[in-house]
C-alpha cells in the first residue's frame, strides 16, 4: 500500500490546496455579510430588528424582593444602538417591603439598553399612594434611572392631590426613600380642612 510519504508530488499537491484553500477563507473572512446588510436595506432603517406583543417584564433585587413590573402593548427593538421603544408603557416600581407601589405610566417610551435609563414621554403619570392618600403627578417627561433606583425631569410637572395642587420645574426622586425633591417655581394650592 502506497501513502503520502511514499508520493512527494501527492503531499506537496495536498499541501498547497490546503494553503490555497486557507488563504481564500482568510481573504473572505475580512469582508462584510451582505445578509444583514440586504435584510435591513430591505425592513429600511426605521423598521425594528424585532419587536413583543404584550411584553411583561419583572426584576427582583439581590435580596429577592420585587423591584418593578413593566408591561406594554408593543415593544419594538434595534440592534443600532441596543434601544427598545415602546407603546403605552406601564409600570410597577417598588421600594421597600410593605410600602405601596409607585405607577408610572405614558403614551412612549424608550429604553437604552446600555445605560439601563428608561425615558418616559408624552402625558407621563406617576401615582403614588401614601395610606388613604393617592397622588398624581403629570409631567410631559420623564427619566427612569433603575440602577440608581431614582426617576427625574426637569420640565414642568403638577402633583395633584384630595388637599390641593402643586406644580414645579424639574424633579427628582428616590424610589426607595420614597422622597421627592421640586427643583424650583414651586407653587401651590391647598384647601384646608373645616
Amino acid at each position: 500500500m502506497l501513502t503520502l510519504s511514499d508520493r512527494p508530488w501527492l503531499r506537496t499537491l495536498a499541501l498547497g490546496g490546503t494553503i490555497a484553500a486557507t488563504l481564500f477563507l482568510l481573504w473572505r473572512s475580512d469582508e462584510p455579510t451582505r445578509i444583514q446588510d440586504d435584510a435591513a436595506e430591505l425592513r429600511g432603517k426605521a423598521e425594528p430588528d424585532g419587536f413583543v406583543i404584550n411584553g411583561q417584564y419583572t426584576a427582583y433585587d439581590e435580596n429577592g424582593d420585587l423591584k418593578i413590573q413593566f408591561t406594554s402593548p408593543r415593544i419594538e427593538q434595534f440592534e443600532e444602538g441596543n434601544i427598545a421603544t415602546m407603546k403605552a408603557p406601564r409600570a410597577k416600581l417598588f421600594g421597600q417591603p410593605e410600602t405601596e407601589p409607585w405607577i408610572v405610566e405614558s403614551e412612549n417610551g424608550s429604553l437604552l439598553q446600555n445605560e439601563g435609563l428608561l425615558y418616559l414621554t408624552d402625558n407621563v403619570r406617576v401615582i403614588r399612594t401614601i395610606g388613604e392618600r393617592e397622588a398624581t403627578m403629570t409631567t410631559t417627561s420623564l427619566t427612569l434611572d433603575n440602577d440608581q433606583g431614582i426617576v427625574y425631569t426637569d420640565a414642568p410637572v403638577t402633583i395633584t392631590d384630595q388637599i390641593g395642587v402643586t406644580r414645579a420645574t424639574g424633579m427628582k426622586a428616590w424610589i426607595d426613600d420614597r422622597t421627592l425633591e421640586l427643583k424650583s417655581q414651586v407653587e401651590g394650592r391647598y384647601e384646608t380642612g373645616q
